[in-house]
C-alpha cells in the first residue's frame, strides 16, 4: 500500500475508490504518519443519521486523527456539490503543515473540486419530473434528438447513450432559459488544479470487491445497520437526499414488514455491487491520469 515518503509534495492528497475499495484505512495510515486531516468528499457520509450504513469512520478513529465534513448534516436538510464546496473551500485556506487528505466515493466531487463547479441554479422538481416523463415516453433516441434541436451545442458534448446527462441537460434548459453548455462555459477556476494535487484511485479486482462488499453488508448489519434504521423509521421518507444512502431504503422494508431479513440483506447487497459498479464507470471516464492502485 502507499507510504508516505512516496507522496510528493502537494497541496492536497486525493483518495477515490468504489465502496469497499480500503479508502478509510488507506487514509488512516497516511493522516496518522502525516499528521494530516481528513476531509471527507462522500456524499452520503454528510449525514449524521447514518455512521453503520455509510461506513463512516468509527468515533475511536475521528479522535485519533482529525476528521472533518462527517456527519455534520441533518437527516432532512439538502446538501449538494455546491454546499461541499464552500465547506472545503474554507477548510482548504486553513490547512498549514500537511497536505490535507480528501477522501471518498462520490466522483462528482472530486471533480468539481479540481475543475470547478457551473453556477446552474436548482432545478424545480416538476421541471424534473417532466423531464423523466418525457424520456420515458419518448425513449432515448427521439428524447436526445429533441434536445439537440433545442440546443445543438449538447450534441458537440453529450453522449447520447447517457440518459442522465442527456436529462440534466434538458431540465437545465427548461429550468433557465440557457443551455448546460453555456453554464459549463461560466464555470469558475477550481479551489485546486489538479497538477497541484497527488490523485490516487483504489481500484481492486472485481472479485475481490463482490467479496468485500458481501462481507461489509453482513458485517454494517451485525454492529447495528438495522437498529439505525429503525431510529430513522418515525420521520422516514424517500425522497430526502438522505434516504439515498444504500441499503436504506432495503433494510426500512425489512423493518415495515415488505421484505424477509434474508431478502433484504440480498437486496442491500445488489444495490451496493451496482452502485460500485457506477462508480468505477465513473472513475473510469473521469480519472485516468489518476495513480491506480490495485493491490489494496
Amino acid at each position: 500500500m502507499l507510504k508516505p515518503h512516496e507522496i510528493p509534495e502537494c497541496h492536497a492528497i486525493l483518495i477515490a475508490g468504489p465502496t469497499g475499495a480500503g479508502k478509510s484505512r488507506l487514509a488512516m495510515d497516511l493522516a496518522a504518519r502525516m499528521g494530516s486531516t481528513i476531509i471527507n468528499a462522500d456524499a452520503m457520509q454528510v449525514y449524521g443519521c447514518w455512521r453503520i450504513l455509510t461506513a463512516r469512520p468509527l468515533s475511536d478513529d475521528e479522535a485519533t486523527v482529525p476528521h472533518a465534513l462527517y456527519g455534520h448534516v441533518g437527516w432532512q436538510q439538502d446538501y449538494s456539490v455546491g454546499h461541499w464546496l464552500t465547506e472545503i473551500a474554507n477548510l482548504l485556506q486553513g490547512h498549514a503543515q500537511a497536505p490535507p487528505l480528501i477522501v471518498g466515493g462520490t466522483g462528482l466531487y472530486f471533480h468539481a473540486l479540481t475543475a470547478g463547479l457551473a453556477p446552474i441554479p436548482k432545478i424545480p422538481a416538476e421541471i424534473r419530473a417532466t423531464g423523466v416523463k418525457r424520456l420515458q415516453d419518448w425513449g432515448l433516441i427521439r428524447f436526445a434528438e429533441h434536445l439537440h434541436q433545442l440546443d445543438p451545442r449538447c450534441r458537440e458534448r453529450l453522449d447520447p447513450q447517457n440518459p442522465a446527462r442527456l436529462l440534466r441537460a434538458w431540465e437545465v434548459l427548461h429550468a433557465t432559459g440557457k443551455g448546460l453548455s453555456d453554464w459549463q462555459d461560466e464555470t469558475p477556476p477550481p479551489l485546486i488544479k489538479r497538477k497541484d494535487t497527488f490523485a490516487v484511485l483504489l481500484n481492486p479486482d472485481n472479485a475481490v470487491l463482490t467479496e468485500r462488499i458481501t462481507e461489509r453488508v453482513h458485517q454494517m448489519v451485525a454492529s447495528g445497520a438495522l437498529e439505525e434504521c429503525a431510529a430513522s423509521l418515525t420521520h422516514w421518507n424517500p425522497e430526502l437526499p438522505s434516504s439515498k444512502a444504500i441499503g436504506a431504503r432495503e433494510l426500512i422494508a425489512y423493518l415495515r414488514g415488505e421484505l424477509t431479513y434474508s431478502t433484504a440483506l440480498t437486496k442491500t447487497v445488489i444495490a451496493t455491487r451496482q452502485y460500485a459498479k457506477r462508480q468505477r464507470t465513473w472513475f473510469r471516464s473521469r480519472m485516468q491520469d489518476w495513480l491506480h492502485i490495485t493491490d489494496c
